[in-house]
């Protein structure tokens, strides 16, 4: 479906809250959003700091899936999959627990929210717009470190 979104809730030490609302303009059934979900909240918790992750989702498919319970067959889930384990990587310690949905009722309103309005239209979370999935190559700029003097060029690197 497109115009779908999700919601991202990350809870940390010393009362840290952060709600994150994403609107995806791809095409993107329910697995597929919960792992584009899943991977920016990885990111944002890797780039904090933390050593550890306790994941939530309401998915009991996407959870049974990095848990190693159930195989993923789909070529687009076996993507998102891959990357997921190579985030829990950074993590000295994660686990993706199962949660009903009725108790994650303010992440699914997030996720609501990202489908159903305009961004820049709401001040109290952050609203960003995903307009790729997180498993295609990424764009970054690198400078390489073997070239001296203030006019080194800047590459392109592609990234998974």
């Amino acid at each position: 479906m497109k115009g779908s979104g999700a919601g991202i809730i990350l809870e940390g030490l010393g009362d840290i809250l952060i709600e994150q609302s994403s609107r995806f303009e791809f095409k993107a059934n329910n697995n597929q959003a919960e792992y584009e979900a899943l991977i920016p909240g990885m990111n944002l918790t890797a780039e904090m700091g933390a050593e550890n992750l306790r994941e939530k989702n309401d998915s009991q498919l996407v959870t049974s899936q990095i848990t190693g319970e159930y195989q993923t067959k789909d070529l687009q889930l076996c993507k998102y999959l891959s990357k997921v384990r190579g985030l829990a990587e950074k993590f000295k310690f994660f686990e993706a627990i199962y949660v009903p949905r009725e108790q994650n009722s303010r992440a699914d309103l997030l996720a609501k929210l990202a489908s159903t309005k305009r961004p820049g239209n709401n001040r109290t979370v952050i609203q960003e717009v995903v307009a790729s999935p997180s498993t295609e190559p990424q764009e970054i700029l690198a400078i390489s470190e073997e070239v001296e003097g203030w006019m080194t060029p800047i590459l392109p690197v592609f990234t998974n």
